[in-house]
């Protein structure tokens, strides 16, 4: 993937997106472009004093976004999953915790309460 691509890409996202995200891959097809995004290895603040390991991420998520140029546009989204050590459990960032506890733009709000619905 061409770097120019990565750029454009981060321009067109909404803002604040770079603080979670890299976008690791553009494709642009005949009618589509699709952006891949994979989620930092940078656990979640509630979990800031528990003992977490990453574990990977969970089953890529697919959100329709504008469309530019008449083309579609999806985002592809790999959310991170990690294992907390002292319960076993397997945690991951709450994206509601993170809308009502930043100051967002309203672009980045608006792709949060869709991301939420997954």
């Amino acid at each position: 993937m061409e770097k120019e691509d990565l750029t454009i890409a981060n321009i067109v996202l909404p803002e604040g997106l770079e603080d979670f995200f890299e976008v690791t891959k553009v494709s642009k097809g005949e009618k589509d472009i699709c952006i891949y995004l994979s989620e930092h290895n940078v656990k979640p603040e509630e979990f800031n004093k528990d003992k977490l390991t990453s574990k990977g991420f969970f089953e890529e998520i697919k959100i329709q976004d504008f469309p530019i140029r008449g083309k579609g546009v999806f985002l592809l989204i790999k959310r991170r999953r990690w294992l907390n050590e002292a319960t076993g459990e397997t945690v991951f960032r709450n994206w509601e915790h993170v809308a009502k506890g930043t100051r967002l733009t309203k672009e980045f709000a608006a792709f949060l309460k869709a991301f939420a619905r997954y």
